[in-house]
């Protein structure tokens, strides 16, 4: 009798060791499950971010740091001046034109994401009396109080950006595109290799 209780004990135990392993494999299961459905949302978020910029205007492209100072080097961006960044990206121009140039920033950015990370820098590096970053399009946003605009978008885009700023910008405000052209705007800048436009309203 007693050999059957403590066999009937082990048959317990063993029982217990397979529902624990069970109950394991199950809740791990669950959690792969919850991983993979985060990871397939993330995906698609990052996906139609991507895809709305360059519906809206362009695909993020950081322009190199080297470059970007030449860039405001060229539009003689001077101490005080405020300068726009249509489609700012990661910021870099932002914080270069106001940490390097002493100028106001103010950049327009359709990607949530990286709006959000210029919103984040932008208060790591205590630039909030100097940067400001709008979300929204860049067509539809008022950007007349500029003395500087910056666009690193397309050749369509900037073909369909041109009457804007004719129309909004006051009469010398500079305009520098990163590789496309502005067709109908007078050049005063450009350096060919590097491939930076410079442009004046007049």
């Amino acid at each position: 009798m007693e050999k059957i209780l403590i066999h009937i004990k082990q048959l317990n135990i063993t029982n217990d060791y397979i529902n624990l392993n069970a109950t394991l494999v199950v809740n791990t299961l669950q959690v792969y499950h919850y991983i993979l459905i985060g990871i397939a949302v993330i995906w698609f978020i990052v996906i139609v971010s991507v895809s709305w910029s360059i519906i809206k205007g362009a695909p993020y492209s950081p322009t190199r740091m080297e470059k970007v100072h030449n860039m405001l080097k060229l539009t003689n961006l001077k101490s005080g001046e405020l300068i726009y960044d249509l489609g700012c990206g990661d910021g870099r121009i932002l914080i270069t034109a106001a940490r390097h140039f002493n100028a106001q920033a103010v950049g327009i950015e359709i990607d949530p994401f990286r709006y959000l990370w210029c919103q984040f820098l932008i208060s790591i590096l205590r630039l909030r009396k100097k940067v400001r970053v709008l979300y929204g399009n860049l067509f539809t946003l008022d950007i007349s109080e500029a003395d500087v605009v910056v666009c690193y978008l397309l050749q369509k885009t900037n073909d369909k950006l041109e009457d804007k700023l004719k129309e909004e910008l006051q009469s010398n405000s500079r305009i520098v595109s990163n590789k496309f052209l502005f067709s109908s705007l007078t050049a005063i800048h450009k350096d060919s290799d590097q491939g930076i436009y410079v442009y004046k309203i007049d």
